[in-house]
Formats: C-alpha cells, structure tokens, sequence
C-alpha cells in the first residue's frame, strides 16, 4: 500500500487504536535519548517494520545523512538514512507505532502531509513526540521535563506527570507540523522533552532514557527495566568523578544546583506543575547515595 511517501506492507497490520511514539533527529534527539528510547521498545518487544519512505532521497540529503557501507571483500551492503515504521501489538492496550523520523532536507510540506496520511490510515489514537534537549541544569538534580498537549487527553498526559511548559519561541523545524496538523485532525498529540546538563556530551545518555521510560511507564502502561537506571546510576558516576578532576566544573556545578532550586521554587510559587513524587523517588533511589537536595 502507497500513503504519500510511504509504502506499507499489504495486508497493513489491523492496529488497536495504536500510541505513535516518535522522536525526531537531529532537532530534538540529543544524546541520542530518543532513539534509545524506541531501540529499546522494537527489541522488547519485537517490533515488526511495516513501512518506510519509498524514496528517501526525495526528502533526505545524503551529504548530511551518511549512507553506512559495510564491506567483506568488496560491498556486502549498503545502509540508506529512511525514515520507518514498526508495529508492536498489546493485548488489552492500545497497540504501539514506532516512528523514527529524520527533519527533511527538500520536499517538506509533502513528507509532512506524507506522515499525517500515514498516522491517519493507521486509525492512530495518540502522538507522542520524546526527545532531549541541552539546558542550563545540574546531573546532581532530577532531570526535568518539558512538555505540551494538544487534545484534552493529551494535556492530561502532561499533567499527570508535572512536566513543565515550554516557553520557547524562535527557529524550529518544519516537522513540527505534524504535531499542529495530526492534532487538527483529532489525533491527541502531546511532546516530552528532557533537560540534559549542557556539559554532558555523550553518545547514549542513559539518564535521559530513563527519563523518558519513566514517562512511558507511567501513562501508557509500558514496564521499565532495571538495567536503565543501573546504567544511568553508572553513567552519573563516572560523570561525576571526572567534575572532581575538573576546577571549572567544581566551581560550575554549585552555580548550577543554586540556580536549579531557584528555579524550582520559581515554578513552585507560580503554581506551575512539578515532578509527580513518584518520578523524583526513582531518581533519589537510583542515583544511590544522598547528594542532598539544593
């Protein structure tokens, strides 16, 4: 089956009112927290592909999204930048899209019109668009989360785990319509971002998945693993341990915590939601000694 830019498998899987959960490289998927998020969700449980663009470099610049060669004595293959879909399907809950969607070079309106389609055709229910961004915030601090809905389930969502509004305005990416375009087409649509420390530069930030499993867990029923906190436990530590070998991180990372609990008290005074006690818990058990709080 053809929808826009993409072409589906024939029979299309019948899905069960299906959660999309997507992010959105590189605009959102810093330190890559998206994409582990749903490399997380297609092994768990199994996910199956059932489409992708037909043609991706109609949308896609492979300049800037590098085609990966895999070579055994001459070219055994060759991996294409695409844009692809999987199916996860749950017994007695909404089924799960994986959608893993790269910002386009060329063609925007139509890859954008391409994927509302798509989510319409799939009978979708929700759109859930995770990802990360750096911020002005400590790692010694629970990590926060951003977010908006658009659909009365959608800003339920948000409030049900106290994530914050986002406030900013200026330049962002043309994908974002499909947030704007889905929700006027009735398909709730809600987005988390986390807060990642801006001194943080790493390929796989554990922390920041966590985050987001947390979230997952916490609204749509999907079970964490023990493994992500471990890792982010191990990750922080390290993080931690090179800060000591570090005179302007020292120096910087009080800075930071001050101004966190600033902030907290800021959003505290205005009645803006908080992190429910549920997630702050997980992080303070996780992190697995007492910092203290600012």
């Amino acid at each position: 089956m053809r929808i826009g830019g993409f072409q589906l498998l024939d029979p299309v899987p019948e899905c069960n009112e299906p959660y999309v959960l997507a992010t959105l490289r590189p605009w959102i998927d810093i330190n890559n927290v998206g994409t582990l998020v749903l490399k997380e969700l297609a092994a768990r449980f199994g996910a199956a592909e059932i489409g992708k663009l037909s043609r991706p470099g109609v949308y896609y610049d492979f300049t800037r999204y590098r085609p990966v060669v895999h070579l055994d004595e001459g070219i055994r293959d060759v991996s294409i930048p695409n844009t692809t879909i999987r199916y996860v399907k749950r017994e007695g809950q909404n089924d799960l899209l994986l959608l893993r969607l790269l910002e386009p070079h060329a063609h925007s309106e139509h890859y954008v019109s391409s994927v509302v389609k798509l989510l319409k055709t799939l009978n979708t229910k929700k759109y859930v668009l995770l990802g990360g961004m750096y911020d002005a915030v400590p790692h010694t601090r629970p990590l926060l989360v951003s977010g908006y809905g658009m659909g009365e389930g959608a800003r339920e969502d948000v409030r049900k785990v106290g994530a914050l509004p986002i406030t900013y305005r200026g330049p962002s990416t043309i994908v974002n319509l499909i947030t704007k375009q889905v929700a006027e087409s009735g398909i709730e649509a809600v987005v988390f971002i986390v807060s990642l420390p801006r001194y943080v530069v790493v390929e796989e930030d554990r922390a920041g998945k966590a985050k987001l499993m947390e979230i997952l867990n916490t609204l749509y029923g999907i079970p964490l693993n023990k493994e992500d906190f471990e890792k982010a436990l191990k990750q922080r530590t390290l993080i931690s341990s090179r800060i000591e070998r570090s005179p302007e991180m020292k120096v910087l990372l009080p800075e930071l915590e001050k101004a966190y609990a600033m902030r907290m008290k800021a959003l505290e005074a205005e009645g803006t939601p908080q992190l429910t006690p549920e997630m702050e818990e997980v992080f303070w058990k996780t992190l697995g000694k007492d910092i203290g709080k600012a």
